[in-house]
Formats: structure tokens, sequence, C-alpha cells
């Protein structure tokens, strides 16, 4: 080996370069690849794995249980660390890698990365076909992998060691890039991992991926600044952007400054902290009544990193007031333009900085103020109506838990959760404290998201308590990341909360005509309907028998000390309780549109057809600028 080359097979090249990358903003420099996920097989072992063993002392290893729980926790970790720092995963060929899809689409809906580094045929195609090759008769290049094109940023597969080196630095450019960012794919051919090059040492030297904040065209910001001193009735919707950008202080600055009140997305929540006088709780679908009420009567909404998804916009029945404008600050083109707004391309703590500057002596009229005020006011004593509990010795109902752990949480715990009926009763109801307790997945609403996510980030959060809150139905799907918690020795707490079915579908399939037809747990009966007794299933000892301690809580009071007692605790710890089936939770305050059978024979349907159709009437196209 010459003094300007190494001598490294390909797999060994690439753990070696990733060790060696950095992402650094505001001063701030962090590891880009902070480990690595992985459950090997005979499309991995001999390649990524021999080398993550040869370099073991600069790549740390997580092993998994299942690949997509590796995603999840990967992305967990980056969004805990606002995506300057992401880990890889990697698995064997064939179900190994399908098993990446859903994990990956959560990734990039979400806008945050993580590298999947999936095995793949031989390159050569020396042995052809091999044990779980896809066969394709006319498209010899296709495999399994290829499944993972539409959801990831950028898939490359690597065919010749020489391919990985522009390969791997446009992987890590699209990884540090705040605007392009979320699942990378490099597909590699086993015998390619094991193939021996003659790398160059600058392949290996350290590189910092600087992640930019992009400032506002003056011209745009210009506009924007006449848009908004043009309204009477301003609304600002704080979405996932504001937290990766960091920009919670500049968020406040400006509603402290202007009056203008914010309502939050599932992903913005907690850009204020819910007692901040502007703050009004989440918007849309799930949103509470004061958002809801001004988002109605806005004349301008400031969409602030925001996708603005159908629960969001409540499927385009939201904003009604018949002059509302947009205004969009986003630091990707293609979210800024939605809506037909006017659009502020740009980072988000950068455009907020530099917008409350241009603002300077602009602030709403009291009277709105006051109107904002007084509703938020009143939607507080809803949250303290569905969190409170009269008596302490009953079986709590669903909201009266998330009182309890509302009471029991810090400023600084994590409150992890992603799919059923949880995630409408958070967005409505939870107090958020600081920036990174609601964590909430809802770009993909993923079931089984929570307990592997809750892993990614103890890891980027050690010391903090991490809650991973699960229905059975989301239990059910993927609990065997407990195991790796226990491995880890990772203080994850989950609250396991049983109510025998998908409590969430159940209502929708009752307001859709569907008659919650398969949405609960239980027997089915002599008729074929499944309306028998509850399945004798207990998840607290499964929770138990995968390693976890198990607080059992029968009553609010039992609850109240099993909650406290996990927080303290330097072990995996499950709180199960069983609650009233009684809904508590507000209804909704804006409409979702699923559609409807058109035409049907049951009572049900035609009723739930009715109101389709009524809802459908409040649509609007958003056209004007």
């Amino acid at each position: 080996m010459s003094a300007a080359t190494r001598r490294l097979t390909t797999a060994q090249a690439l753990v070696r370069f990733l060790a060696a990358q950095y992402t650094e903003r505001d001063g701030v420099r962090r590891r880009l690849i902070a480990g690595t996920w992985g459950i090997f097989g005979h499309g991995n072992v001999a390649g990524i794995g021999q080398a993550l063993v040869e370099y073991a002392e600069v790549m740390p290893y997580h092993q998994g249980r299942n690949e997509q729980s590796m995603v999840h926790a990967a992305v967990g970790h980056a969004r805990q660390l606002n995506r300057l720092s992401a880990q890889a995963v990697t698995t064997s060929i064939g179900p190994g890698a399908t098993n990446l899809v859903t994990g990956a689409a959560l990734a990039t809906i979400n806008r945050l990365p993580v590298l999947l580094l999936p095995g793949d045929y031989f390159a050569s195609h020396a042995a052809d076909p091999l044990l779980q090759q896809l066969e394709h008769p006319v498209e010899a290049d296709v495999s399994v992998n290829d499944t993972l094109r539409p959801v990831s940023r950028y898939f490359d597969r690597i065919t010749r060691p020489e391919a990985l080196i522009p390969s791997a630095l446009n992987a890590m450019r699209v990884l540090a890039d705040p605007a392009e960012t979320g699942a990378v794919t490099l597909a590699l051919p086993q015998d390619v991992q094991a193939e021996a090059y003659d790398w160059p040492e600058e392949f290996f030297s350290e590189r910092v991926w600087y992640v930019r904040r992009p400032a506002p065209d003056p011209v745009e910001l210009s506009a924007a600044v006449t848009a908004v001193r043009s309204a009477r009735r301003p609304l600002i919707i704080a979405g996932g952007g504001v937290h990766h950008s960091e920009a919670e202080e500049a968020l406040r600055a400006l509603a402290d400054a202007t009056g203008i009140p914010v309502a939050s997305t599932q992903a913005g929540k907690g850009s204020l902290r819910h007692d901040h006088p502007a703050d009004l709780g989440g918007i849309g679908h799930t949103g509470t009544a004061v958002s809801d009420d001004l988002a109605r009567t806005a004349d301008l909404v400031i969409g602030v990193g925001t996708r603005y998804t159908d629960f969001t916009t409540a499927s385009g029945t939201l904003f009604q007031h018949p002059d509302v404008r947009f205004l969009n600050l986003n630091i990707t083109g293609f979210d800024a333009h939605k809506l037909a707004a006017r659009t502020l391309v740009c980072d988000a703590r950068t455009g907020l900085e530099q917008l409350a500057q241009a603002l300077a002596g602009y602030r709403v009229d009291a009277a709105y103020e006051a109107e904002y005020r007084t509703g938020k006011e009143r939607w507080e004593q809803v949250v303290e109506d569905a969190f409170r509990a009269a008596d302490e010795h009953a079986v709590p109902t669903q909201t009266q838990v998330l009182g309890v752990l509302d009471a029991t949480v810090g400023d600084d715990d994590v409150v992890i959760n992603a799919a059923g009926s949880l995630p409408g009763d958070l967005h409505k109801l939870w107090r958020s404290r600081g920036p990174r307790q609601y964590h909430l997945e809802y770009g993909y609403s993923c079931m089984g998201y929570e307990i592997p996510a809750a892993i990614g980030v103890q890891q980027a959060a050690p010391g903090t308590p991490v809650w991973a809150l699960v229905g059975d139905g989301t239990y059910l799907m993927m609990p065997t990341e407990i195991v790796t918690a226990v491995q880890e020795r990772l203080p994850v707490k989950v609250v396991l909360i049983q109510n025998h079915g998908y409590a969430s579908i159940g209502g929708l399939s009752e307001s859709v005509g569907g008659e919650r037809f398969g949405t609960a747990y239980r027997h089915r009966a002599a008729d074929g309907t499944f309306t028998g007794a509850p399945l004798p299933v207990d998840l607290a000892a499964n929770a138990a028998s995968l390693g976890m301690d198990v607080l059992r809580a029968k009553t609010v009071r039992e609850l109240r000390h099993a909650l406290a007692e996990a927080r303290t605790s330097d072990r995996p710890t499950c709180v199960y309780v069983e609650t009233d089936p009684a809904p508590t939770a507000p209804p909704a305050e804006a409409w979702w549109d699923v559609p409807v059978a058109e035409v049907a024979a049951r009572e049900s349907a035609v009723a739930a057809r009715e109101r389709y159709e009524a809802q459908l009437a409040a649509r609007r196209r958003h056209l004007s600028s």
C-alpha cells in the first residue's frame, strides 16, 4: 500500500468514513453518524458485520430485534438532537431489507435523517439466484431494495468499490441538509462489501458538514412585513421546523413583541410553553377550540416550518375567512409554496428573528388579543375538567391517565406517542413545558414507533426521563425492542394503556358507518361477530417476560404512585393500567375527510354519508396570494 492509499474492504472503508463525519451548526459540533444498529444475516454479516468488529473503537454498535424498530430508534435519536446527528441501520438482504421500508417512509415524511445500509445481491451475479433474491424476468438489476427508492431522499446501489466514494459523500450531504434530509439508502451487494480496494487516505479525513441557516430574500421579507402589517387577525402555525431549527426563543420573542397568537401542529407543539399568553395549543382536527375558532376567522395565516397536513387544515375546511391569505416561512420551497402562499424560504430561526426586527412597533389590536386570551382561559378549564379525577380510588379514564402523567413529569422529560386515540387527546390537552417534552410522530402515525423511539431518545439524552405512551394495539405491533432497552440498560418508561382494541379507529369506524367492525380485541361469538368477552391476554406479564420491571395500577391513586416510582427507576419500567373506556376527551373541533360509502343498505352508512356531504360543502381551494 502506498503512502497515499489504504487497502480495505468496501465495508471497512465505509465504516471508517462514517466515523469521521461531523455536523456543525452555531459552533456546536456533533458526530453525524453516532452509531450503527444492525441485525446480521448472509447479506451483511461478512461485510458490514466484520467491519463493525474491526473498528468497534470508532463506531458504536447497537443490537436490534426488528429492522423496522431499528429505524424508529434512529429516528427518535435524530429528532431529539434536532437532526444534527443520525444513526445508521444495517440489515441482511431479503426480509431484513424490506422491513426497513416502513421506517424509511416515516423518516422521510417527517424530514428526519437516517442512513440505511441493506445487503444486496451479488454484483457479479456469480451466485444467481441466491437465497432471498427477487428475480425479475426483464430487469436483472432489480432487487427488493428498490422498494426503498420512493421512500428515500437519496438511493444508490454500490456495484463497484470505487463507486462508494461519490455516493458516500452525497449521502452525507443529504443527511446534513436541513431542506433535503430524510432516509438515505446505500444498497450494498454482499460481494462488493467484502472486496478490497486501495482507498485514498483523504476519504478517511475528518469532514465537517456545516448545517446552514439561510436568511430570507430581502424582497420576500419586505412583502411578508407588508402582509403582516395589513392583517387584522393574523395567526401563526408552528410546525416541526421550529424545533429542528431551535427557533423556539425567536418565536417567543416575536409573539411577545407583536401579540400574534401561536397554534401548533403535532410536530410543532411545545414551540411555546403552554402557559405563554399567546400559546393556543394544537390546531386542526385534533386542535383546541380557541385555535380552531381563530383559524376560521384569521385573515393571515403564518405557517412556520409546517407541511400543512390534512389534520392541520381540517382537510381544507378550517380557514374560512373570505379574504384569508397565507405567509409560509419554511426552509424548503416545496412547503413554503403550499396554499398559494407568500413565501419566506429560509431557516426558521433566522427568518423569525429578521421578521421580528422588521416588524418593530407592530402589535395586534388589543381587542383581538383579549379575545384569544379569553378563549385560552376557557380551554384551560376544559383541560382541567378532563384531567381531574374526582375519586382517587376509581379506575382512571385515558384523559385522567394523561392528567396524572402531566403532574408527574418534569419540564425536561420526553413523552413519546404516535398512533391510536392518544395523539388526539395529547394534541388537545397536553401542557408542554419544554421544547423537547412533546414527541409525537404524526407524519406517518406509525403504530409500534413509541418503544424503539424511546430507546433512540434515551441514547441521545442520557439521564432524561423518557416515556413511551402506548395503547394495547400499538404495543402488540412491536414490543420486542423492550429486550434492547434491557440489554442496553436504558431506563425507558413505558405507560401501557389497556382498552382491549383499536379505540381510535373504532370511533372513526362508527362515525363513517363502519359500525366498529374489526376494531375490538374480543372472542368471536357464535354468529361470527367479535362481540364476545375480552381476550385473556396479559400484556403486563408479556412486558415482564421481556425483562421490564412492571408496576400494575388499578386506580388513579395507584397510578400516581406507579408513575412516580417509574420516573426515578434506573431500569426499564412499565406502568400497566386498564382504563375506563368511557370517552372523556373533548370532541373534535374541526373536520377530517375520511370518504364514506356513497351507496349502502345499512342505515348507519347512509346517515354517515349525509353528514359527510354536509361537511364537504365547507372545503376551499386556497388559490389567492
